[in-house]
């Protein structure tokens, strides 16, 4: 049966159809009966470089909760940057502001519990998320230095705690297939999710921080993420074969994987030209400044046991 992609136009963050777009595609992919549900929001909050751009937009975040708080549901907006906290981030971003007034909390995805991957490593996934009653992902479409372009099965990555990202990129990142199926296994690993993609401006170049701004003006949601990230591949018209997470996907025959398995109930990638969308020619294991990760390690910790500001 095929899987539904729905793709919408948006022509800015500050545009009066964004709120209305947001909601039409939610309700597209949303599951019925969400009145007392306990739903995640889990946007991507990268830093600190280009945080405007490397971030979902505050706007979109904003839209998404509205939407929700209007179906009944418990809204808690979280994620667990690898370095300083979600509240500091939500700051940073503007996110705090956008979301003021709204019965909304900001939240740390924090409780790690081990997740046994298939080639022998455990990772630390936050409880926090596992016990959401559904997620509603919203990645940012970027470039990226270690996996060329990353969308929604990536953002879902964040669910792991804290500084534990940082550390899988910098062991894991030089085996390409090894990382994408750790991405791929947290991803199984967390309940049912939704995934709605902010394309509007999205970056290109480098990333997943200090890329350069793409306008592509474009929303998009599914309730397969897999299928929303294959969505958006063939929209910039790349392959698995230079693509890692696509790769791996396909080779374990996901759902979604397949371009051939979607369907586009409205707009379809081609109606989205994207020629000039550049990405990483060369993909290279990340690294971390130990003495950052050492800062951010404590920060979050000062934060978590009310020594210090979390905002």
């Amino acid at each position: 049966m095929p899987i539904p992609v729905h793709l919408a136009r948006c022509a800015g963050y500050d545009h009066p159809d964004l709120p209305g777009t947001v909601a039409g595609l939610l309700g597209r992919v949303l599951p019925q009966g969400l009145a007392g549900v306990r739903v995640l929001v889990k946007p991507n909050l990268v830093g600190p470089r280009t945080i405007a751009l490397a971030t979902t937009h505050p706007s979109v975040v904003r839209a998404v909760c509205l939407a929700l708080l209007e179906k009944g549901a418990e809204v808690r907006v979280g994620d667990s940057p690898a370095f300083g906290t979600a509240r500091s981030m939500a700051r940073l971003t503007g996110l705090s502001r956008a979301l003021a007034g709204l019965p909304v909390a900001v939240v740390n995805l924090g409780r790690p519990r081990p997740l046994q991957l298939s080639f022998g490593a455990t990772i630390g996934l936050s409880a926090d998320a596992c016990e959401a009653g559904l997620i509603v992902n919203l990645p940012k479409l970027k470039a990226h230095s270690q996996m060329r372009v990353t969308g929604a099965v990536k953002n879902l990555f964040g669910c792991v705690v804290g500084f534990r990202k940082a550390l899988a990129h910098a062991r894991h990142g030089d085996h390409g297939c090894r990382f994408a199926s750790l991405i791929l296994e947290v991803a199984a690993a967390l309940p049912q999710t939704v995934s709605l993609v902010d394309g509007v401006t999205a970056m290109h170049e480098s990333g997943p921080t200090g890329g350069k701004p793409y306008a592509l003006g474009l929303l998009g949601a599914s309730a397969v993420s897999q299928a929303l990230d294959t969505a958006l591949w063939t929209l910039l018209n790349l392959t698995p074969q230079v693509v890692p997470l696509w790769r791996a996907a396909a080779t374990r025959g996901l759902p979604g994987a397949d371009p051939a398995e979607l369907a586009y109930p409205g707009l379809c990638p081609a109606d989205f030209p994207a020629a000039g969308f550049v990405v990483p020619a060369r993909l290279k294991a990340e690294t971390f400044d130990p003495y950052r990760l050492i800062r951010g390690r404590l920060k979050s910790l000062c934060a978590g046991l009310g020594l210090g500001r979390a905002d």
